[in-house]
């Protein structure tokens, strides 16, 4: 049968709102709210994990239950230390290089809730006044710094603003949609929760159902390595995670299609699962690109690792730039929308 068509520009709009949204690993609450609004009308029981992500259940056949997994949580920043300049020093949260956020706006989220901007730079930042020393600055957490917009000298002046240490910031995503390409920080997994998004839409808008039960979570700690290690039920015989494809380099996925890894850091995803994946792209003329990404992990393999008995595969928009300001393109994201409603549909 044909697949029903996607809602590819809705797709795209919750894919901005949420890019638009912070939520660096342990602040996600904001993200999570998000997708369950805009998900409220689809018929989905929705179930809070006590580490703060969800799982979404469409009711249906039990008989072989299927699950798909995409992570809310981005990269981020905290602070380490208030410095007796009264600028900051911050500890990463998720792996990304430095020199990937220099020059970044940011803001830092106070105890109080109030928000402060500030710019994220190397310590020695101007050729004016450091020279060749700015050039050769080794790229590393101590060597970069934020500079507030506040009137700031000192580090009680600092304090005075609210800020402490382990307080959350924020890295601006500057999310700009452009002769189909979407660009912004935090496509990774971003992109992949519009796609679970754009294809449940697809599914309801076509007053269609799964063809198994099948529950879906939204975890929110992949970043740091276990997002998926809870909330898939365990009765579940197959997790499809959809996470980004790093295209790029000499890699084989692109920014047009979805991609289907075959293996990654963890080792190889389930093959069965995969090559039935690989088949519906085939059937329903849908661009994929198989790979496989040495220095990546995903939410599959946590839940893997955490003892789950299921097979496991790993699909996604491919997206450039990974961990750093990154690009995807609306082909992609329809390309991954759509293997899913076909996986879901499929026996």
């Amino acid at each position: 049968m044909p697949l029903p068509q996607v809602p590819l520009d809705e797709t795209v709009d919750f894919l901005v709102g949420l890019l638009n949204t912070p939520s660096p690993t342990g602040d996600t609450e904001q993200a999570v709210a998000y997708v369950l609004e805009a998900l409220a009308e689809l018929p989905l029981q929705v179930a809070r994990l006590r580490k703060g992500g969800c799982v979404l259940t469409w009711s249906g056949d039990e008989t072989h239950p299927r699950a798909l997994t995409a992570h809310i949580d981005t990269l981020g920043a905290m602070v380490q230390r208030i410095k007796p300049s009264g600028r900051l020093l911050l500890t990463q949260i998720g792996g990304y290089d430095w020199h990937a956020v220099e020059t970044e706006g940011c803001t830092i989220v106070t105890r109080s809730g109030e928000r402060i901007r500030g710019s994220i730079l190397p310590t020695k930042a101007s050729v004016h006044i450091y020279g060749a020393k700015a050039r050769d600055l080794k790229r590393e957490a101590e060597t970069y710094e934020v500079r507030l917009d506040a009137r700031t000298g000192s580090g009680d002046a600092t304090r005075d603003l609210g800020i402490e240490v382990g307080d959350f910031v924020y890295l601006d995503p500057r999310v700009e949609v452009t002769n189909g390409f979407i660009r912004s920080r935090h496509l990774d997994d971003k992109a992949g929760v519009a796609a679970i998004y754009g294809a449940l839409l697809a599914l309801h808008q076509a007053e269609l159902n799964p063809r198994y039960r099948l529950d879906v979570l939204i975890s929110n700690y992949e970043e740091a390595g276990h997002g998926g290690a809870t909330g898939i039920p365990p009765a579940t015989e197959e997790l499809v995670t959809v996470d980004m494809a790093a295209a790029g380099g000499d890699q084989n996925s692109d920014e047009f299609s979805v991609g289907v890894c075959a293996k990654d850091s963890g080792g190889p995803y389930h093959l069965p699962l995969r090559r039935r994946l690989e088949a519906l792209a085939e059937t329903h003329e849908i661009p994929y690109r198989a790979d496989i990404y040495p220095h990546y992990g995903s939410d599959g393999e946590a839940a893997w690792r955490a003892g789950a008995d299921l097979a496991v595969a790993l699909v996604g928009p491919g997206v450039d730039a990974s961990h750093s300001y990154e690009r995807t393109h609306r082909d992609a994201l329809l390309a991954t929308t759509k293997l899913l409603v076909a996986y879901l549909l499929s026996d």
